[in-house]
């Protein structure tokens, strides 16, 4: 089994859904609220948890309700809990509206996730321990560096997502392996919307690059090799919040089996393909027994170069 990693963010989800999403200065009548456990941290933990990794969350609740509900979604998922720490205040949470196309605007609160701005005591040795470890950027840069050098001092695989997109420094970026942004993220660290010439501009500061495409699919560039897409299966979307996250978790799993990217790739799309055809963020994730089933179903088209 697998051993991954995650040093990042946990927030509730509160979710509006609506027919279509407002304007600036309308307001518009949802069908539906819910409350969903969420955040890039804790969703990417638990995909990678139903994919069959061992996951360990690294990171902070709040000592609200929010917090006993969101470290109670990660165990029952199977993650490892032991460092994710209760801090007083409230729990991160993000303000998401979903329109019948299933796309999505989220606002996030930080919340106890702006505490976590470093290690603490015992999180060196669980990321050493990990094959993987995956980041995002909703704790303060000063964690996520924290654990990228840690990382690195361990010669452990670091996977950043870097969203939300913002300018990232060297040093993370010299300690990074696998870079995953999606083609927005891509275009804001680049200045580039050619998904191909953006990937490039990257693996001058990375060594391997996935670009996530939505429903085109992914594109993976890496130095020294020609790039690969590997498309989407075409599903109809319900609701993409998470699709990303679950992605990267399977992907992560995936790679920690030592697959190769092509048919990791494959089997992260069909994760995803699956979590878009349900509503919510960790609720949409599939298990490991789906995934396998849609990856061998025949429905996934191969890779290209």
């Amino acid at each position: 089994m697998t051993a991954i990693a995650v040093l990042g963010s946990t927030n509730m989800d509160l979710v509006a859904y609506v027919p279509k999403a407002p304007r600036l200065g309308e307001t518009v009548t949802g069908r539906e609220f819910r409350t969903v456990p969420g955040g890039k941290g804790a969703n990417q933990a638990v995909a990678a948890a139903r994919g069959g990794g061992e996951v360990v969350m690294i990171g902070a609740v709040g000592a609200d309700g929010f917090g006993v509900r969101l470290r109670s979604a990660l165990t029952a998922a199977g993650v490892e809990t032991a460092a994710l720490r209760t801090v007083e205040g409230a729990s991160g949470t993000a303000h998401i509206t979903v329109d019948d196309e299933g796309g999505n605007s989220i606002i996030v609160i930080p919340g106890a996730n702006a505490r976590v701005t470093g290690l603490e005591a015992g999180d060196d040795s669980r990321i050493g321990a990990a094959d993987s470890l995956l980041l995002q950027l909703e704790l303060p840069l000063s964690a996520v560096l924290a654990g990228a050098l840690a990382a690195r001092a361990h010669g452990v695989r670091t996977v950043l997502t870097p969203a939300p997109a913002q300018p990232l420094p060297g040093e993370l970026l010299a300690a990074t392996d696998l870079l995953v942004p999606n083609e927005h993220e891509a275009a804001a660290l680049t200045g580039l919307t050619d998904s191909y010439q953006a990937a490039e501009a990257l693996l001058h500061q990375v060594p391997e690059v996935v670009i996530t495409l939505g429903p085109a699919g992914s594109l993976y560039a890496a130095r020294g090799r020609e790039p690969l897409t590997v498309p989407a299966p075409r599903v109809r979307a319900v609701d993409t919040t998470a699709a990303g996250d679950t992605f990267v978790g399977a992907l992560a799993v995936a790679l920690g089996e030592g697959r190769a990217m092509p048919e990791g790739l494959r089997w992260a799309s069909a994760a995803a393909a699956l979590s878009v055809q349900r509503p919510g963020a960790q609720d949409s994730m599939p298990a490991r027994a789906e995934t396998d089933a849609l990856a061998a179903a025949g429905t996934l088209p191969g890779a290209c170069a």
